[in-house]
């Protein structure tokens, strides 16, 4: 985040989720030739009010947009891509290494926002030694020790619910203080300690539940 926004401290946790469609919207404008764009532009795209798309830009930008010409799309990207750690590489590791994970490895859009995984761990012996997308699996009772040594402070889990306290503890005590969660399970953590929960149930739920709605 940049230390000479005045706006940046005061950004909200719903903004913040807003920023990484935001930036990938304007990074299509500039590639498309747009130097400039405005509030309302943006609110159309994405059906939202214009006074919260101009709050939203007014909290992260360094500049002041301006009257009718809007906002300066390279300035605005760059801006957004600091708020977002994207200047920043941050290495993360990867327990769980299945089906899901080895999707996550494989994915190669991280790069974009500053993540770079460096390692996976398992507990399958025939998992244990290959790579996927380029990233070596470890075992599972390395971690701890793997993530100590190389100071890695980000750490994704996508292993099955049953496992999944046992390798956020592992987790912690290797450094970890940021955890990307995919389990269907709620983390006991220290209060210092920050978990996202990717809870695919509950997503399904409200899909479910829109549909009954409008089909019903």
């Amino acid at each position: 985040m940049d230390k000479n926004n005045p706006y940046a401290s005061l950004i909200s946790v719903q903004a913040l989720q807003r920023m990484p469609y935001y930036l990938e919207y304007l990074k299509k404008l500039k590639n498309g030739g747009v130097e400039t764009v405005s509030a309302p532009v943006i609110a159309k795209h994405f059906k939202l009010k214009e006074i919260q798309v101009r709050k939203d830009f007014a909290a992260v930008s360094t500049i002041k947009g301006k009257p009718r010409a809007g906002f300066v799309t390279d300035e605005l990207i760059y801006n957004m891509e600091e708020l977002l750690g994207c200047h920043n590489v941050n290495k993360a590791v990867l327990a769980g290494a299945g089906s899901l994970g080895g999707a996550l490895l494989s994915y190669g859009g991280f790069a974009a926002y500053g993540i770079d995984i460096i390692a996976a761990f398992d507990i399958r012996e025939d998992l244990i030694g290959k790579e996927i997308g380029g990233k070596k699996i470890f075992h599972a009772d390395s971690l701890s020790e793997i993530c100590g040594k190389l100071k890695i402070r980000i750490g994704i889990i996508t292993v099955p619910a049953e496992q999944a306290q046992t390798v956020c503890d592992r987790m912690i005590a290797g450094g970890i203080q940021a955890i990307w969660n995919f389990a269907p399970r709620h983390l006991n953590t220290p209060d210092n300690i920050l978990v996202q929960n990717e809870n695919m149930a509950s997503s399904l739920a409200l899909l479910s539940n829109h549909l009954i709605e409008k089909l019903g």
